[in-house]
């Protein structure tokens, strides 16, 4: 019996020990799960004091970008008043450069070994004069500059050929006060008119009217009324907007409109060296924007024709906008230019000449009998004669 109990006893003493040796192992764990949690803690805390640290620091300087982009827009709203008035203290610093360069000849004049005082004098007045005109002439430039980046058309008006040179009114002073009625003067000499039949000198006329230089108005009207043309062929009730608009036209050259829908288009003659950029399209698409706005349920859509090309980014924008392009589109001088127009009253046939008085107010209706030809010998076959004018009468 005490060999049993003796057994249990070692058992028991055994189960003691592993016991203890358990009881060692949780409360090591457990020291060592104290320790990771404060390191945790630790490694949280210093978390958080760097993310309130480097949210300070972003808060801080998006106050600072504030601050700047503040400062620039106000420099920014500065500088268009300036630009608006044409940087007046922008020329006056060039008037000042000027007066210290003046000021160092008209010093040297006085304070020479041979002094120059009343040269120094009258120089300093012509300097004073010079100076004040150059300070007027930078600001009227740097206007002129401010509203053309603004509206780009009127970068189109610059450096005019004009129509009639100083030969040709030369020329015009050999002629009577009733031939000189006659736009035919302009491009004839007074022999060939007085000498040559009425349909010879007529056709020499217009053949030396599509030679002879002109002025940039002239030819933007001669190409919106070849692309006018091109639509009245389509079928088109073509309203040539920007001949009879000019400035007023808001960039909306030709309206053609076939019943179905309404085309607005933009038309630019310009020389194959010249690019057309996006402040172009920008300015085409707010007339366009503008006239859809205005007229809404009509199908509208827009054209933008040219004779040269545009810039990459201006022909992406065109696209995001919707804006057809007809990219070096040069106009065809022999396109038939001539008008044969039949009279509502009289039913008279009278043809008329792309120089002629009433031409762009002339509208060819096809259905009436009325027709575009190339040739005045084809007008006069079909038996038109042409409309001119005598001392305020047409004949």
């Amino acid at each position: 019996m005490s060999d049993y109990y003796d057994k249990i006893k070692e058992e028991l003493k055994e189960l003691i020990e592993q016991y203890k040796l358990r009881k060692d192992e949780l409360l090591k764990k457990e020291n060592d799960y104290d320790e990771k949690k404060k390191e945790l803690i630790a490694i949280q805390e210093n978390m958080l004091v760097a993310i309130e640290k480097k949210s300070n620091q972003l808060l801080s300087q998006a106050k600072d970008q504030e601050k700047e982009i503040s400062s620039r827009l106000e420099t920014f709203n500065k500088l268009i008043i300036e630009r608006q008035k044409g940087f007046p203290l922008l020329a006056k610093a060039y008037e000042e450069f000027l007066q210290l360069q003046d000021k160092s000849i008209i010093d040297f004049l006085a304070m020479k070994s041979r002094p120059a005082v009343q040269t120094s004098k009258i120089l300093q007045g012509y300097a004073e004069l010079r100076r004040v005109s150059e300070r007027e002439n930078k600001i009227l430039k740097y206007t002129i500059e401010f509203y053309e980046s603004m509206v780009p058309s009127l970068a189109e008006l610059k450096e005019e050929v004009p129509d009639i040179t100083e030969e040709d009114r030369k020329n015009l002073a050999e002629y009577s006060q009733d031939e000189q009625a006659d736009e035919v003067t302009k491009f004839v000499t007074k022999d060939e008119y007085r000498k040559f039949t009425s349909q010879e000198r007529n056709q020499l006329a217009l053949d030396r009217y599509w030679k002879r230089p002109k002025s940039k108005w002239h030819i933007g009207k001669i190409y919106e009324r070849y692309v006018g043309y091109l639509f009245e062929e389509k079928g088109y009730n073509v309203e040539y907007h920007g001949i009879f608009k000019g400035l007023e036209d808001l960039g909306r050259d030709i309206l053609a409109d076939n019943g179905k829908e309404l085309v607005i288009i933009q038309c630019k003659n310009w020389s194959k060296f010249k690019t057309i950029y996006e402040k172009h399209i920008f300015q085409f698409f707010g007339t366009l924007f503008q006239y859809k706005d205005e007229n809404k349920g009509k199908n509208v859509r827009g054209i933008f024709y040219t004779t040269t090309s545009l810039s990459d980014l201006a022909r992406r924008f065109a696209k995001e906008l919707k804006i057809e392009l007809i990219e070096n589109d040069k106009i065809n001088t022999g396109y038939p230019c001539i008008k044969c127009n039949i009279s509502r009253t009289e039913k008279t046939k009278i043809y008329h000449l792309p120089f002629d008085q009433q031409y762009d107010n002339i509208k060819i209706e096809k259905e009436k009998g009325e027709f575009y030809c190339s040739s005045v010998k084809e007008a006069e076959d079909k038996g038109f004669r042409r409309a001119f004018k005598y001392s305020g009468i047409y004949k």
